[in-house]
């Protein structure tokens, strides 16, 4: 067995910070990302229906292939990654190209039954440390990555037809004052599109973890764990500062009319990304 591969359980708090965890909570830039890749992508068919939407290809490089490159580019140093739909798909990709990062794999054998916050919560007993929130359909330039790891930021663009999705207020001072969640397009008002990257401090984590297991215990499953930072948001334990991502490119990609528009962005791309390194990378498997 490949000594670089390592499966483990992690049994206690105590165990995970002791065994898995080096970091120094709040110390310096952020080095840990958490990506949300369980889900089955539905609205990508055909291309998903044997794949997971994370592989699928902008351009010849795959989404994930992309945010390697760019994890590795801004210094980040481990990547904790949710799975669930076609999910040795992902594990083999990783493996085989994300050489530089210690990678945590986290199965969620619920993803057919529940919605994003299972997803998140199921990470909980797995990052101690501020950390990047990404999910698995977002592509973007690399230096807009290196501005999110600074902690309680969160990543935004103006809103422009036919956006969808939780968009946010912002006051003078670039914080966060509202969410709407399910934004459409008549909903321009509200002024700027979340573009799905949240960086979160530890007390943030710890509360939002609190959150969540309320929910998760109620029976909540189907929420979006935006609805958790709406309310942290609505009664002021959460403020985030906004990033502005309109300086850079990037695309969300649900649909395959989403995919098009980011391989016509991303036409001058393909060369940045081609050379992804092949050794393995430090593997660890969650339960």
């Amino acid at each position: 067995m490949d000594e670089a591969i390592v499966s483990t359980r992690c049994r206690s708090e105590q165990e995970w910070s002791s065994r898995w965890n080096p970091y120094k909570p709040e110390d310096g830039l952020i080095t840990t990302a958490l990506l949300l890749a369980a889900g089955t992508g539905t609205r990508l068919q055909p291309l998903t229906n044997d794949s997971p939407k994370c592989l699928t290809e902008v351009r010849g490089v795959p989404i994930l292939g992309r945010l390697v490159s760019c994890l590795l580019a801004q210094g980040f140093t481990r990547l904790v990654v949710v799975v669930g739909y076609r999910d040795e798909q992902i594990r083999d990709y990783l493996e085989s190209h994300a050489s530089g990062l210690t990678v945590h794999v986290v199965h969620c054998r619920e993803y057919a039954t529940t919605n994003n916050i299972y997803s998140l919560w199921r990470a909980r007993e797995h990052i101690r440390e501020p950390f990047v929130l990404i999910e698995s359909d977002v592509v973007f330039d690399s230096h807009l990555l290196g501005l999110m790891r600074v902690r309680d930021r969160i990543a935004v663009a103006r809103f422009q037809s036919p956006m969808l999705g939780t968009t946010v207020l912002i006051d003078d001072l670039g914080r966060v004052t509202s969410f709407r969640i399910g934004a459409d397009p008549c909903a321009s008002a509200l002024g700027h599109k979340t573009v799905n990257l949240y960086s979160l401090s530890t007390a943030t984590w710890r509360e939002v973890v609190r959150r969540l297991d309320r929910r998760i215990a109620a029976g909540r499953v189907h929420d979006y764990y935006e609805d958790v930072f709406a309310e942290m948001v609505a009664d002021r334990s959460l403020n985030l500062q906004s990033v502005y991502f309109d300086e850079g490119r990037w695309c969300e990609i649900d649909t395959i009319e989403d995919l098009r528009a980011a391989e016509q962005l991303f036409s001058d791309s393909r060369s940045a990304f081609g050379s992804q390194m092949t050794r393995r990378s430090r593997f660890l498997e969650g339960s």
